[in-house]
């Protein structure tokens, strides 16, 4: 089975996502991908160059993500530029990947972990979808204390994403993440033995 797993920031996707590993399943994670598309020599990262200049790079011919976001913030035209060049390259390397591992293994659980699954349409792609869930009360403190914020600013991050009750509404298979981790490590397992995965 092929699985988007998603979630609102400060749900817990990683504690999920590292749950499903240790039963067994292959992981790719959109963030890590992310990170990798832009590597020296990578196609998307000379196209970021010939679309924003030598400005976006470092000495080492690395990319400079602080030049990046300055170029881009709030520059709606010119976000969508840089999305129009990184969202097809992430989407494809990750399914090469995904590819990879059904030809490996076409029983085995692939987990495809992107934070943004239903905010750029990738859904419908995969056979189901897992949301890690918390209510958004809990969401906003567990990210106050993850990232030091203020209320104001926790609550600015979590807008930028589509609700969390709208993806709990929207997914296949829920885990609520707002109890102790016996418990959601209790709904992953009975979710793995669900899907008759072998432990």
């Amino acid at each position: 089975m092929i699985l988007g797993l998603t979630g609102g920031i400060a749900c817990g996707k990683s504690t999920v996502s590292a749950m499903l590993v240790s039963h067994g399943a292959k992981l790719i994670d959109a963030d890590q991908v992310a990170r990798e598309v832009v590597l020296p020599g990578d196609p998307a990262l000379a196209a970021i160059v010939a679309e924003f200049g030598q400005a976006v790079l470092n000495d080492d011919g690395t990319m400079n993500r602080a030049e990046v976001g300055k170029v881009v913030f709030g520059n709606r035209e010119r976000l969508t530029k840089l999305e129009g060049i990184l969202h097809p390259a992430i989407r494809e390397r990750m399914w090469e990947r995904i590819n990879a591992y059904a030809a490996e293994d076409p029983n085995q659980l692939i987990v495809a972990d992107i934070p943004l699954l239903y905010e750029t349409g990738q859904a419908s792609l995969y056979e189901a979808v897992m949301v890690v869930y918390v209510p958004r009360e809990i969401q906003i403190e567990r990210l106050m204390q993850r990232n030091s914020l203020t209320r104001e600013r926790a609550e600015e991050r979590i807008a930028l994403q589509m609700d969390i009750e709208e993806k709990r509404r929207l997914a296949d298979i829920v885990i609520d993440n707002s109890g102790t981790i016996a418990e959601t490590a209790q709904q992953v397992e009975q979710f793995w033995r669900g899907q008759g995965l072998q432990l």
